[in-house]
């Protein structure tokens, strides 16, 4: 039988801008536990900003329910993280977060609640600055 998982010696380390580096790998060792929760909130929020309609394709990839879902995760993850990782790297995640939570409220046609948007379980309520 074959085995198709990835191994963590497979995965690429990512470039300072950003883009993969495919000719370099690192061990997944040797990544600090704040580099891979930074980075798997950055996929989450990249990932939101589709769903949210806010990339290359616009409203075309608009999927509120998708979105709801990715933008819960990314609370979760923060909110559980922050503690782990301190306030210089939890505080930027935490703008990202509110900012996808605005944006989700603003692309919604029917708006929740105050209290009852993507994550705001685990946030608390997220209003717009005035």
């Amino acid at each position: 039988m074959t085995d198709n998982a990835a191994h963590p010696q497979d995965i690429p380390a990512a470039a300072a801008d950003g883009r993969d580096a495919p000719a370099e790998r690192r061990d997944l060792a040797d990544v600090p536990a704040v580099e891979v929760i930074g980075t798997v909130t950055v996929h989450l929020m990249s990932a939101a900003a589709v769903k949210l309609g806010l990339a290359e394709n616009g409203e075309a990839d608009l999927d509120l329910d998708e979105a709801r879902k990715l933008i819960t995760a990314l609370a979760g993850l923060i909110t559980a993280a922050a503690p782990e990782i301190g306030s210089q790297h939890a505080g930027p995640l935490r703008d990202g977060l509110r900012t996808l939570q605005l944006a989700f409220r603003e692309a919604s046609p029917f708006p929740d609640e105050p209290g009852q948007g993507p994550g705001e379980k685990f946030t608390g309520a997220v209003y717009a600055r005035a």
